[in-house]
């Protein structure tokens, strides 16, 4: 038999591809937990009326997994060393809704849900619960055995970080620039400690004066409080729109890695765009989380169905 040509080998790379993300499916459960979506979100409900952080927090959360071995929940594992990678430490939060979430699921469906599957529904409800937009998941993601603190520590993108870089760890996970920018308007909820952006108010020059100085006084001093916390939009912190970008055209970005995406170069002007334009960003973002959601994924019989999101089968 003669060996395959590169083109033959092109279009069977392509079509394991096809079939790996077409095992996600919207429906997934619709047989064998029908009401997981609902019991995700009266977790989420509960969880935002204790603190309404949480929003931010799980949508960090599943970014965070999804850029480390893809979205297969290893961020979840007590073991590893990915939770407490450098930019996991002393921020990642949220863990204990996912183990709530978990044991409503396990009692309903038992062995059936993934902790990587309940962390993506759960980054989906708590962006809707603050006023963003909601979207069908793509579900059937399993979980990972293993955690990675190295990965964690080189993927993930820093709050010092330019532009090109940005772009860079974001292609590195099939994402396009646009996707980033979009995905980015996820600091338009949250809160950060000052040992991120210390560096940016008092050593940038793309900064609004009164906007540093601000900071300055009443959050971060030059030294200590590392722990103070800052809303990353100023004027909403706890509702999902385009204040982040609105921010951006007057150099309110808190971190340095958000102002880099209005400082003159590629994404200016899709920031104006996103800024001016509720319902593009809107759709941007959602298309950028699916896009995002299918990184990675193990599928079939590839990993497991935790049963404890923290440590892996025995």
């Amino acid at each position: 038999m003669a060996a395959p040509t590169l083109m033959q080998c092109l279009v069977a790379i392509s079509l394991l591809s096809c079939v790996a993300h077409a095992q996600l499916s919207t429906t997934f459960y619709a047989s064998s937990c029908p009401n997981l979506q609902s019991i995700v979100r009266r977790a989420m409900i509960q969880a935002l009326s204790n603190d309404q952080r949480m929003g931010a927090s799980l949508l960090r959360l599943f970014f965070h997994d999804c850029f480390v071995q893809g979205c297969d929940g290893s961020i979840l594992l007590d073991a590893g060393g990915e939770k407490t990678a450098g930019p996991n430490a002393n921020s990642a939060r949220g863990f204990e809704v996912i183990d709530t979430i978990k044991t409503n699921v396990e009692a309903a469906c038992p062995g059936v849900v993934s902790c990587a599957d309940i962390l993506a529904l759960a980054a989906r409800d708590g962006t809707n619960l603050l006023g963003g937009p909601t979207w069908n998941v793509p579900l059937g993601r399993r979980d990972s055995t293993t955690a990675s603190a190295s990965l964690a520590n080189s993927n993930l993108p820093q709050s010092t970080a330019s532009l090109g870089t940005l772009i860079s760890l974001f292609s590195r996970q099939g994402l396009s620039a646009r996707d980033m920018t979009a995905l980015s308007g996820a600091h338009t909820i949250g809160q950060a400690r000052c040992t991120t952006f210390r560096s940016r108010i008092y050593g940038d020059t793309n900064i609004n004066a009164s906007f540093a100085a601000a900071l300055r006084q009443q959050t971060c001093p030059q030294s200590g409080g590392d722990g103070n916390l800052a809303p990353m939009d100023v004027q909403t912190p706890t509702r999902f729109d385009t204040d982040y970008y609105t921010n951006l055209l007057s150099q309110r970005g808190l971190f340095h890695s958000d102002q880099e995406l209005f400082n003159g170069g590629s994404q200016d002007a899709l920031v104006r765009q996103y800024s001016a334009n509720p319902s593009l960003f809107n759709s941007d973002f959602m298309a950028a989380m699916i896009k995002m959601g299918n990184v990675g994924v193990l599928t079939g019989t590839a990993g497991q169905i935790r049963r404890n999101c923290r440590v892996v089968n025995s």
